[in-house]
Order: structure tokens, then sequence, then C-alpha cells
């Protein structure tokens, strides 16, 4: 176990949060913007091919949102490693997650061309928009295994404690998918095809700068670029249980916007406004929350237990403070967001209502997001998946109460954000929380 040093001070452990959490804030923000600038471009073509991208869009978010942990399994493994002073163990689980990628990647390429059509109609698409969503669809998928390969690689990077990479590695990608997507939709005449196959190859051209960084670092290591069986299998396990707490989030925000529908058209759009805050606000609570995967795992990695309680400590009140900054600037905000969005007054004024509940909800939102990203950094997968159901089921009986008894779309919208801001962040902060309290989660050493 390591001495304590003046590094230890809370002032030096704020600069390293920091210079962890502001480069991963740009990288994260990055991706939405590749989704932005295809809407944009394709906008301007027509009201089918502008819903045919969204459907597609909707359809790949989906895929790739499910395999995030690409990112999140890889970066405690490297940063253990590292942390152990073990830089050829740390290449290798590094280069076993790439190839997790590559091989998870080709599979689904493989069923979404079949699967492409149905899907979207399924989705209650029909006629020309049903065409163009297949379109992007397929002209998107040569570009999906290098999207999982940056995510394998992005956890690599953040493993040793590099979030600046990712952040210029995005930042040109985006810029790339900007011209290439105006050239091929525009100039080449390609309609909705176009910008699909634009983002897939600023998609490769990103992975193939990713490779070209790592390839050289794996080799210096003195091993194979060959992947390992036994890392290859540790990657899917501890993936299955982390894609298990994806699945059990997105079951939530499913069933929220099953409940809005459920109580109107008005209801829906105002919750689609909150939800828009929130998914913003929740950018730089995971970059926070990144910072923690990977300093936590190479403290964990030095075998030192003190230093990632204090590090536990000091990111859970950075948690906390930017939740209680934040939700004050909503509060007294929640009046002009709504403005921006939409002149309906009566979505306005429910807008504002939810608002105040998430305002409310954002030191708790806060602790959560941090926590969550100490015991990825731990490699603590299993606990995390099981306590995805276990916060899900809590989460139901709530929904099922607001689906019957909200009398109207005021008290719905309200009760629909109580249920979700308060009532499952609550539950995902019980649950992590005890969790953090006990020592079972500080596996030390590599």
């Amino acid at each position: 176990m390591s001495s304590s040093t003046p590094t230890d001070s809370p002032k030096n452990i704020s600069r390293q949060i920091l210079a962890l959490a502001v480069p991963a804030l740009g990288a994260l923000i990055a991706e939405p913007l590749f989704l932005l600038a295809d809407s944009a471009i394709v906008g301007h073509l027509g009201v089918n091919e502008l819903a045919g991208a969204a459907l597609g869009t909707t359809v790949l978010q989906t895929a790739v949102g499910l395999m995030i942990f690409l990112a999140y399994a890889t970066t405690p493994a490297v940063a253990r490693a590292i942390g152990a002073g073990r830089p050829a163990q740390a290449m290798a689980a590094g280069r076993d997650g790439m190839w997790f990628a590559v091989v998870l990647g080709a599979v689904l390429t493989a069923l979404g061309y079949f699967t492409a059509r149905p899907l979207v109609q399924a989705m209650g698409s029909e006629g020309a928009t049903t065409d163009f969503a297949v379109d992007y669809i397929h002209y998107s998928l040569p570009g999906l295994t290098a999207m999982l390969l940056v995510l394998a690689a992005t956890g690599v990077l953040r493993g040793m404690q590099d979030t600046k990479t990712p952040l210029v590695v995005a930042t040109a990608g985006f810029g790339l998918n900007i011209v290439l997507n105006f050239a091929l939709v525009y100039g080449a005449n390609m309609s909705v095809a176009g910008a699909a196959l634009g983002t897939s190859i600023a998609q490769w051209l990103m992975a193939a700068v990713y490779l070209w960084m790592l390839v050289p670092r794996i080799r210096r290591q003195g091993i194979s670029l060959a992947p390992s069986w036994a890392g290859f299998i540790s990657t899917g396990q501890v993936g299955s249980w982390l894609m298990l707490r994806n699945l059990t989030m997105r079951a939530a925000l499913l069933l929220t916007v099953f409940v809005a529908t459920s109580s109107g058209t008005q209801t829906l759009a105002a919750h689609q406004l909150v939800f828009t805050i929130f998914s913003f606000l929740a950018f730089a609570l995971d970059a926070l929350a990144i910072a923690a995967q990977a300093m936590i795992g190479q403290e964990l990695g030095r075998g030192d237990a003190a230093r990632v309680r204090k590090l536990t400590g000091i990111m859970s009140r950075w948690g906390i403070y930017f939740g209680v900054a934040t939700g004050l600037l909503l509060f007294a905000t929640s009046w002009v967001f709504p403005m921006m969005f939409t002149p309906d007054e009566q979505i306005r004024q429910l807008t504002t209502v939810g608002l105040w509940v998430l305002a409310l909800s954002q030191p708790l939102c806060g602790l959560v997001f941090v926590l969550d990203g100490v015991l990825i950094g731990a490699g603590d997968a299993r606990y995390l998946g099981l306590a995805g159901v276990v916060n899900l089921v809590v989460y139901l009986p709530m929904l099922w109460a607001v689906h019957v008894f909200a009398q109207d779309a005021s008290s719905a919208i309200a009760w629909i954000w109580v249920a979700f801001a308060i009532g499952y962040m609550t539950a995902r902060g019980v649950t992590l929380s005890l969790r953090a309290r006990n020592t079972a989660w500080m596996r030390l050493g590599s």
C-alpha cells in the first residue's frame, strides 16, 4: 500500500478529477452531435426522409447504447493493471476488449441487414418512410463495427487516464462527418443513404486512428495482437452484467415514456422536453463518473484502499455539489427553457412543473452517477447488474400508481418525474450507497 503524499490533498485530487472529466465531457457530447448533423442535413430533403432517418437513428442508438459496456468493461481492467504496475496486462486487456468489439460488431451487422425492415415496421413505419429508414440502417451498418471498436479503444485510453485523446479524435471525426455527409447527400445525390455512409466512413477513420495509436503500444509490451480466449471470456462476462444494467435502465426509460404517452399528447410533449434537459445534465455527471472509473481502477490496482476511500468521498461530494448548483440554476430558469422549445403555453407550464421536480432531484442524481462510476471502475459489474433489476422492480409500482391515479396533465407530469427523478433515482442511490459503504467491491491488486 502506498504511503500518503502531497498529491493526496483534496486540492490536487480535484485537479486530477477536472483533468479527466472536462475532456471526457467534450467527447461524450460528440456522438449526439454526429446524429444532430445527420438530422440537420437530412431535414432539408423532405419529411419522409427526415422521419426515416429518425427511425434509423433510433434503432442504431439503441444498439450502440446497449453496447456502451465495451468502454465500461475495458476502462477498469486497463486501469487496474496499470495501477498494479503491469503494463503488458493492461495492453492485453485493451486488446481483448477491442477484439470483442470487432466480433460483436460483425454479428450485429449481419443481423441488422436482415432485420432492418421488420424492426422499423414494428415501430409503426410505412411507405416511403420505411424505405428511407431501411436505407439509413443498411448504409450505417458498415460503420457499426467501427463504432463499437471506438467505444472499446476509448475505454482503453480512459483506463490509462487519457481523456484528451478521445476528445481530439471525436472532434475531428465530427468535423469530417459533416463534410462527408454534405458531399454524399447533395454532391453525390445519395439522399438519406449518403448521411449514413458519411458517418460510417468517419467512424472507420476514427477507429483507424485509435488502432494506429494502440497497436504499437501492444507490440512494445511483447504480447501477441491475437486475442486470448481467457481475456475474451472475461470481457464477455463483465460485459454481460453491465448490459443487464443497461437493459434495466433502458426499460425504466421506455416504461416512463409509456406512462407519459397514456396520459395524453400534452403530457408526452412536456415529458420529452424535461427529459431533454435531464439528458443534457447527465453528460456532465457522466464525465465525473468516467473520472471515477479511471481513478478508482488504478488505485485498486495499486492496492491502496485508503486512497480509494478518500477518492470515493471527494468525488461523491463533487457529485452532490454539482447537483446542488445545477438544481438551483435549473429552478431559477425553469420558465425560460420551455420558451426555447415550444410556443404552446400549456406545454410550457407542464414542462416547468417537471423541471421543478428535476431541479429538486439533482443532488441525488449527482451522487448516483458518481457512485455508479466508482463501482464500474472497481469492476463490480455483477452487483450493478443485479442492483439494476432490483431498482426496476422497485420503480414499477410507482409508475403503475401514476398511470392509475394521475387525474390530469399537470398532476401526471409532476408525478411521473417524482417517480423517475426521485423514486427511481433514490432506489439507485440506496443500492449504490449500501455497496459503497462496505469493502466487498474493493478487490485490491490486479
